[in-house]
């Protein structure tokens, strides 16, 4: 054989060997969206767990504002419901809409609750509420730093997937943008559910 046929088979060897290697990279990176994903949804299950907990406590102290217990673990349910949803298909970018936006609802809700129970003196000075509280506000602070991680490796898989020459690869293999969690745009949607007694 020829050199330039050598020269010529070295580098269809070494651009298949990028290849592969920029492919398995598209994956690894993928699947750790996956896995981030993995860590929110334990927390909002979490969460969910133990805001019917939050919600019986006060339900003995607040008979006449059933409405506002009511709404609260309606919230819950629905946000319940997108969660399992988007865990089935955590890189569906209209699954973790609905998730966010039942979880603005759930958020809403919760919020209001607090306000109510702050009429309250002697729910706020119930030892299993205050700990409810505390759990549920851990819990949120969980939540934010998965939300946070999760951003984080859609970015580093975008940026991967959307750089040269990686860039074929990702196009050749179909391997699509993803969706960030993004946070809501009013200051009231904004602000962390108050869960301090």
């Amino acid at each position: 054989m020829s050199a330039t046929l050598w020269v010529l088979l070295a580098l269809g060897l070494l651009v298949f060997f990028w290849a592969v290697g920029a492919y398995n990279r598209l994956v690894r990176l993928k699947n750790a969206i996956a896995n981030a994903f993995g860590q929110i949804d334990v927390q909002l299950k979490r969460r969910y767990d133990l805001i019917p907990n939050l919600v019986e406590v006060a339900r003995k102290y607040l008979a006449h504002e059933a409405q506002t217990l009511e709404a609260v673990i309606a919230a819950r349910n629905q946000a319940k419901a997108a969660e399992q949803t988007a865990a089935g298909s955590p890189l569906n970018a209209g699954a973790l809409g609905a998730l966010s936006g039942a979880e603005q609802l759930l958020g809403g809700a919760l919020g209001r609750l607090f306000a109510v129970v702050e009429a309250y003196p002697d729910l706020k000075a119930d030892q299993t509420m205050r700990e409810l509280s505390e759990e549920l506000s851990s819990t949120e602070n969980r939540i934010g730093f998965a939300r946070q991680a999760y951003n984080d490796n859609v970015l580093e898989f975008n940026d991967a997937a959307a750089q040269f020459p990686t860039l074929i690869v990702a196009r050749l293999f179909n391997f699509q943008p993803q969706s960030m969690l993004e946070s809501t745009t009013s200051d009231v949607e904004r602000q962390a559910v108050k869960v301090a007694f």
